[in-house]
């Protein structure tokens, strides 16, 4: 089977001559087809998302593991989890292959090497109690699929996140999920049009994960922490919203309860 990635987009066939406005057309005509792949994979996407939520309510993690852009956008989306949700560095994992200095200097090959997808995880003492999602535009990539390979070795419930039908990963996964977004703008430049819909899956399961292991009142994050100036404004906005108090008797409810949300609620009697 033929790759869509991998496709050449017949409407961008002469992007190389087009104007800057066309451009733009193109690009933003084509970016529509990751908002539609994301909205047919949804009933692949759900199950993925009970899964790291029963993880999370275990005391396991939800590991991520990618290289190239895939791990770029993992790595991203787990850093956001700890002040947007209060949790800590080591509830939301990402791996990348080629460590940390491929987050700024790609470095194509560490994808190929199935040895290092395997001891990277391994590295992060992956238990049963966690789920672990590989991520590959192609979904073919050795590094990630040997990663998926040893976690379920361990016990691990697994996810795959492909734009390919029918690849590696999906094959190896305990729940795939294809969000097919067709041939790029720039053939095979997966960091566009693939590259949105991981971002956005990426974002509904770990923000869905965190809203059903409670982690979310309605739909406010009331287990941010002050650590800044703009937090901790939010915050004494999310107080005056659950309570009706103005912003003074907001902050001195956070002051009074070591600026934990869910504490200065509770003294107010919501």
């Amino acid at each position: 089977m033929s790759s869509p990635t991998e496709a050449r987009n017949a409407k961008t066939t002469h992007i190389d001559q087009a104007s800057t406005a066309e451009m733009l057309r193109m690009i933003s005509e084509e970016n529509m087809n990751s908002v539609r792949a994301v909205d047919a994979a949804l009933d692949q996407i759900a199950p993925v998302v009970d899964a790291a939520a029963a993880s999370l309510a275990r005391g396991g993690r939800i590991v991520y593991i990618g290289c190239g852009t895939s791990g770029r956008i993992a790595v991203a989306d787990a850093a956001e989890c700890p002040p947007t949700y209060g949790v800590d560095y080591n509830t939301v994992i990402a791996i990348i292959a080629g460590g940390e200095k491929t987050l700024v200097r790609a470095a194509e090959g560490e994808e190929d090497s199935a040895e290092k997808g395997r001891e990277d995880l391994l590295a992060r003492n992956v238990t049963a109690d966690d789920i672990v999602i590989g991520i590959s535009a192609s979904g073919n990539a050795a590094y990630v699929a040997s990663a998926l390979k040893t976690a379920r070795e361990i016990g691990c419930v697994t996810a795959s996140l492909s734009s390919n039908p029918d690849c590696l990963i999906g094959r190896i996964a305990d729940y795939p999920i294809t969000a097919d977004t067709g041939a790029e703008v720039i053939t095979g430049s997966t960091r566009m049009k693939a590259g949105n819909a991981q971002k956005m899956i990426l974002n509904m399961i770990s923000t869905c994960a965190m809203v059903k292991t409670g982690k979310v009142y309605e739909n406010l994050m009331i287990n941010l922490r002050p650590t800044n100036i703009k937090l901790r404004a939010r915050m004494i906005s999310i107080v005056s919203d659950i309570c009706g108090t103005d912003a003074a008797a907001s902050e001195a409810l956070l002051e009074a309860n070591n600026f934990v949300i869910r504490d200065a609620v509770a003294a107010f009697g919501k």
